[in-house]
């Protein structure tokens, strides 16, 4: 990372985004930041995307600062608030984005427990936990009068309800964080934290690009009612109409952004 690395604290809304070095990550870190908020670019290895997406999203007209941090490791976790919180002075928004697929795609019968394990630990158990950290801090926050109306996004799946038995790790961590973002919504409701879930469907990243023939025909075929691949900023746009307070009488609302797929069409 270079010199400026930083942020000038206080001097606007701050949002956490977990893995945003790339897809959908760096599609809701831009926008956010071209909305004019301060956001920290998580990421786990690859710090030379990350800075990408950081000198992007200054150019588009936010400030931006890169953390590395592993969400599936609990001391990284708290490093990443602590480091936030020392710069930012605040944290207005959490987006739980960072997320994995299954190292190999293998039938459930199959299936390793190590796979299992780190699946559920990167897409349900770190979320879970930041988002308790950061929940007390939010709190500690708000009753301090430093911010006021703060959010909480996750990013799920259509695999939270949609089987696939070659990936069956990711469909159960997806289905969990569906129950994890109506649990903090429940719990979080008296102190005026909203929490989110926005759901994708076949969105066009790195994560979907193995498939691409695969979803190429069933598009064409019409799984989806809007027929073509979904893209990272779509979900964006999701993200930034809650971070902007569209939806301030909702909370444990799940968004799909997915085509119309969620119809279940016969």
């Amino acid at each position: 990372m270079d010199n400026n690395n930083t942020l000038r604290r206080g001097e606007s809304r701050v949002a956490i985004v977990t893995g945003a070095g790339r897809g959908i990550g760096r599609a809701i870190a831009l926008a956010l930041a071209a909305r004019h908020w301060s956001v920290v670019i998580n990421y786990h290895a690859n710090a030379e995307t990350a800075e990408a997406t950081r000198q992007e999203a200054q150019a588009v007209g936010g400030q931006a600062l890169c953390i590395q941090a592993d969400v599936a490791l609990a001391a990284d976790r708290e490093r990443l608030v602590v480091a936030t919180l020392e710069q930012c002075g605040r944290i207005d928004l959490l987006v739980n984005n960072a997320g994995m697929a299954p190292r190999q795609r293998a039938d459930m019968l199959d299936m390793s427990e190590e796979s299992y394990d780190e699946v559920m630990a990167v897409n349900l158990k770190g979320p879970f936990f930041l988002t308790q950290r950061v929940a007390k801090a939010m709190i500690a926050l708000l009753r301090r009068g430093t911010i006021s109306e703060p959010k909480i996004v996750n990013i799920g799946s259509l695999s939270a309800y949609t089987s696939s038995t070659n990936r069956a790790q990711y469909c159960i961590s997806k289905a969990g964080v569906a129950m994890m973002t109506a649990l903090y919504a429940d719990r979080l409701a008296e102190y005026g934290i909203n929490v989110y879930e926005v759901r994708p469907g076949i969105i066009e990243t790195d994560m979907t690009h193995s498939v691409k023939g695969k979803y190429d025909a069933l598009i064409a075929g019409g799984v989806t009612p809007i027929r073509r691949w979904g893209q990272p900023d779509d979900v964006a746009k999701a993200v930034v109409a809650i971070a902007d307070g569209a939806l301030p009488f909702s909370t444990g609302e799940v968004i799909n952004v997915d085509g119309g797929f969620h119809l279940r069409r016969l």
